[in-house]
């Protein structure tokens, strides 16, 4: 039997058997005595206290002393059978809840390169989706225990989190800020979002950080308190709302790729990777994978869109591809130690 629904067993049998011997000494003292005496006679019988007998005049009732016998004899293993589960489920809550929070900072103190959502309300909890989805390592935070927990069931699967307050630099600490690539601040208030930005930014200069933005007057403040990115929800709903009206056939090829697990990735070429100096034809990285390479990226910030096969890399640049989300390792593989490495491994 679940613990919680044996406690509540037990608390209604206790409550049955205090009610059943306050009305025998209601009763039996022919409503000479209150419910309240009757209440507190019954309890400190239960508990075995030994106040002695409160109730006025019970010794001239002979059958009230009878009925305390046997308040004593059946009603004692309740009292014992409540307080062992309540005692029972307070401890043994306690520590499996100790046991799971040590077991998951372990889980977290072992990332690298992960990334840190701080907030699953109403837009934290599809970054957390998306997360997902593309398969990328991360820790939730959030001050909201009961919240944590239901996002985490929601998702199936066992998401890393720590509960606490993000502004705090222990908090951060733990979900391992050290280590991390990126940071998304995605409360609902700007100014939340702008000390935790802050924070985060003193913890770890090199950190990537993304918010969310409430009004558009928060853009500069937030870019001022070192935040690299802004995302309006407001503005990528309205966007959302043109793109289907003007161009529905787009949007549903799009929703359509995202349903299949197809999703646009940036690949960084290192200055060392074995595909520098190679062109795209030789990196068989449509061989390995069938991915699609749509544009890189170079060190000053231009792009070269739709590059053709005889494009030759160089290391700073950045591969945006259309991928599958399980292919994005292998990819990743390919880059860093060369096309033999990555077909071997993958």
């Amino acid at each position: 039997m679940e613990r919680g629904r044996q406690l509540l067993l037990a608390a209604v049998m206790l409550g049955v058997v205090i009610l059943i011997g306050a009305s025998g000494y209601r009763f039996l003292g022919e409503e000479r005595w209150s419910w309240v005496d009757c209440l507190y006679m019954t309890v400190i019988t239960l508990s075995t206290v030994g106040f002695g007998e409160t109730l006025k005049g019970m010794s001239e009732i002979e059958g009230a002393r009878i009925w305390t016998l046997l308040l004593i004899l059946s009603g004692s293993g309740t009292l014992l059978f409540f307080v062992s589960t309540f005692t029972a489920f307070v401890i043994e809550g306690d520590i499996q809840g100790s046991f799971r929070r040590r077991r998951m900072q372990r889980r977290i103190d072992q990332l690298q390169g992960h990334f840190i959502v701080v907030g699953v309300g109403a837009t934290g909890v599809h970054v957390v989706a998306e997360l997902l989805d593309s398969k990328a390592p991360f820790v939730v935070i959030d001050t909201n225990l009961e919240r944590l927990e239901r996002v985490a069931e929601e998702v199936g699967q066992e998401m890393l989190y720590v509960h606490g307050d993000a502004t705090e630099d222990g908090v951060l600490q733990q979900a391992g800020i050290g280590r991390a690539a990126g940071l998304a601040a995605t409360l609902k208030e700007d100014k939340d979002n702008l000390f935790v930005s802050i924070t985060a930014r003193a913890l770890h200069p090199e950190l990537r950080i993304v918010s969310k933005m409430t009004e558009d007057s928060a853009d500069m403040k937030l870019r001022r308190a070192g935040v690299d990115c802004t995302v309006s929800p407001s503005l990528i709903g309205g966007m959302r709302l043109a793109s289907e009206l003007v161009r529905p056939s787009v949007v549903q090829f799009l929703d359509r790729m995202r349903s299949q697990d197809l999703r646009v990735e940036e690949l960084p070429v290192s200055e060392g990777s074995p595909l520098v100096g190679l062109r795209i034809r030789d990196t068989g990285i449509r061989h390995q994978t069938n991915a699609l390479v749509l544009a890189v990226g170079e060190p000053d910030g231009s792009y070269s869109y739709n590059p053709g096969p005889d494009f030759t890399l160089a290391g700073g640049q950045i591969l945006v591809v259309l991928c599958r989300t399980a292919d994005v390792q292998i990819l990743r593989r390919s880059i860093e130690l060369g096309t033999n490495a990555a077909t071997s491994r993958g």
